[in-house]
């Protein structure tokens, strides 16, 4: 799939937000990139032969304070494990569209074993 096809599962993904979501995210970046650096497995914590699909890099809402400086936060999403992962078409628009909400959620504060509680995996 050609970059420009991916960004639009992408763009997809985020403008199918509810908009009481959506209206909180305006100073989220969210980036794609090809492959996962190794500084992105460093922080994501991964072992050989893991795959990442998307990072969340900053301060989650609820562990901010009123005089935190407004960087905007970072959500990567990455395309190639993504498409190989998941070939099928209707399968990658899926999973781009579960990522991209997985991440915006560590955004909001929830983590990895709050959304195993929720049934999010």
């Amino acid at each position: 799939m050609d970059a420009d096809a991916f960004e639009q599962l992408v763009l997809d993904a985020i403008d199918s937000l509810p908009p009481e979501f959506a209206q909180h995210v305006e100073n989220v970046s969210i980036q794609i990139a090809r492959r996962p650096t190794d500084l992105h497995r460093r922080v994501a914590r991964l072992g050989p032969g893991q795959s990442l699909y998307g990072l969340y890099e900053g301060v989650p809402l609820t562990a901010r304070g009123s005089a935190d400086p407004l960087l905007p936060d970072v959500i990567t999403i990455f395309q190639e494990p993504l498409e190989r992962d998941f070939a099928d078409p209707a399968m990658l628009r899926a999973q781009v569209r579960r990522t991209v909400l997985h991440e915006l959620a560590h955004f909001f504060g929830i983590s990895d074993d709050r959304l195993h509680e929720l049934g999010a995996y």
